[in-house]
């Protein structure tokens, strides 16, 4: 057992015990800490699969706007010449994801940039590529630093 003798010996070993609780729940805060960022790759997965599967409805204008512009673009044009069931899966997937991606990514950035394909510029092709590029980049650093 101890070699408690006097009142001192006992304090000294209540102060002992107590640093000893204090390193193990810092190693708990640490153990979970660390489980957290080894199911941080399955919760991303978990959140990207939530997203094609579910729309964002937070703005029913939106997501009308999306669905109406991925029925265009996808079903009419990119998909005018595949089967059935292609034009209706991957349809499916790309609204729902995109109503996420709208809402994550800053609003006023993406028309901003949507409406500079249209206005006359004196940038060239090239310059306007790196400028979508820059876009996109910006577009998936905040869409890491979200999850």
């Amino acid at each position: 057992m101890s070699s408690i003798k006097t009142y001192e010996d006992l304090e000294a070993e209540e102060k002992r015990l107590q640093a000893l609780l204090y390193s193990h729940r810092e190693n708990i805060k640490d153990s979970f800490v660390a489980v957290k960022q080894g199911l941080n790759p399955f919760k991303q997965v978990a959140n990207t699969v939530r997203k094609l599967f579910s729309r964002d409805k937070s703005n029913p204008l939106m997501t009308v706007g999306v669905g109406l512009g991925v029925d265009v673009l996808l079903k009419r044009f990119l998909l005018a010449k595949s089967g059935w069931l292609t034009k209706i899966v991957i349809p499916f997937f790309v609204r729902n994801y995109s109503t996420h991606f709208i809402t994550e990514y800053k609003k006023n950035k993406l028309f901003r940039k949507i409406a500079g394909f249209f206005r006359k510029s004196k940038n060239t092709a090239a310059e306007a590529m790196e400028e979508m590029d820059t876009a996109m980049q910006e577009v998936k650093q905040s869409a890491s630093s979200m999850t």
